[in-house]
Parts: structure tokens; sequence; C-alpha cells
């Protein structure tokens, strides 16, 4: 890494920031999927989308697109306003969380690239940062384009992928900011390079898994810790076949 330049701290605290949003971010879409909020914005738009329901008439237009869901046809057919009105505030802010975190990012960013504080190989990574996030909105509505159609419930992988793809953003601008606040590229020792890989794997793995989880509710089929209905291998473990399947299909196995 080239020579300590005297804004670097002022750019790696604002990568921190993001960083920080980026958590809340993943926190909230984890209350949006507990409270089934997920689906109760049937429309994406990018620019527009910014502005809610603000009249009676708005509400009873976004409520009327709502009721034309599987999700209301099938789960929420009881719901009234009130109730719709309560799921729909959950990914609402989510969303306009995800764009405020690209302003956070856009702005400054644009700002330092030109005041020339950003180091020239580095502009790549920043650029790449921007271009992950935009990539991670259209991941995110595709994740509920799934849930639109037919059956009320998004695809495990999606939401996998969706999840995965916000930690691994999150990593990587994380790892450019403490590159960036302690100056200490040059120190890395190669012997610790295997086991952190191992012990990254290892985290993406629980992450994973655990959007399989969330994406099956497979947390609500066995209530007990570590047997399984009395089982250490629980019935129905590999009931699918081939057998692949049941690691990311099969709620019990999951």
């Amino acid at each position: 890494m080239e020579t300590a330049r005297p804004h670097d701290r002022h750019i790696a605290l604002w990568l921190f920031v993001c960083c920080a949003m980026i958590f809340g971010m993943v926190v909230l879409g984890g209350l949006t999927r507990l409270t089934g909020s997920g689906l109760s914005m049937v429309e994406w738009d990018p620019i527009f989308g910014i502005i809610p329901p603000l009249s009676l008439t708005d509400w009873l237009e976004v409520f009327a697109k709502y009721q034309q869901s599987p999700e209301f046809i099938h789960i929420n057919s009881r719901m009234g306003l009130a109730g719709f009105k309560s799921i729909y505030w959950f990914e609402y802010f989510h969303r306009l969380l995800g764009r405020t975190i690209g302003t956070v990012f856009l702005l400054p960013f644009l700002f330092f690239w030109w005041r020339g504080w950003l180091r020239r190989p580095m502009i790549p990574k920043f650029i790449a940062m921007f271009v992950l996030g935009g990539l991670q909105g259209l991941l995110g509505w595709y994740m509920v384009q799934s849930g639109l159609v037919d059956n009320p419930h998004v695809s495990q992988y999606r939401l996998t992928a969706h999840l995965l793809a916000a930690f691994a953003i999150y990593a990587f601008i994380l790892w450019v900011g403490l590159d960036l606040w302690f100056q200490t590229a040059q120190h890395r020792s190669a012997s610790l390079v295997t086991p952190a890989a191992l012990v990254t794997l290892l985290i993406a793995v629980t992450i994973g898994s655990g959007g399989l989880v969330a994406g099956l509710k497979a947390g609500h089929v066995y209530n007990t810790f570590p047997l399984m209905d009395g089982r250490l291998i629980p019935l129905g473990y590999a009931y699918l076949e081939p057998f692949w399947r049941n690691l990311f299909e099969n709620a019990t196995a999951v």
C-alpha cells in the first residue's frame, strides 16, 4: 500500500458509517421477514417509490394492489387497511434505508474524488461497491417477485442469495476501510491466509443456512434441542430425490 495520506482516516470513517447502515439494513430486513411484511409492496419504483402514501386515497390505491397479490388472497384475506399499514411501513423503511445507503455512499465518494483525496488504484474498488449496492437492490426485488406469482412465499434460494450478498458487500467495504484506517496491508501474515479463509467459509455457510431456514420457515418444524422429535437424525431427513435437494428444500434437513 502507498504511504498514508492525511485524509485516509476520513475516508475510512465514511466507509465505517456505510457498514453500520448496511448492518442496520440486515437487521431491518430480518424484522421485515419476521413480521411478514416483505410482500406488502407489490411494485418496485426506484425513483418515485421513495414517496409513501400520503392520503386515504393513496392508501386505498396501494391496498387495492396488495389485495390482488397471492399473499392477500391465500393468507391475509381478512386483513383490513389498518393491518396493511402495519406491515407496509416495515417494507417501506427497509427500501428507504437502501436508497439512503446509496446516497450516503455516492455523494461523499464524488466529493472525495473531486477533491483528489482518493488513491487512484482504489477508485475502481469504490465504483465496484456502488455497483454492487445497486445490484443488491435488483436482487432484492427479484427475491420479492418470487412471492408475487401464485405461491405467496419468496424463494429460499433468492432470499439466501440476497442475505449473502449483503454480508459480502459489508465485508468488502469494511476490509477497505480497515486498510485505510490502520495502514497494515503490507504487514499481513501469509501463514494466516488459510485459517482466515476457512473461518470465512464457515461463517458464510452458517449465514447461508440461516437464510435457508428463514426461507423455508424451518425454525417452526422442531422446538427441541439437540434432539429433533426425540431423534438425533429425525424422520423425513432425506425424503427428497436426489439427496442434495434435501440440503436446500427439505425443512427438516435444513
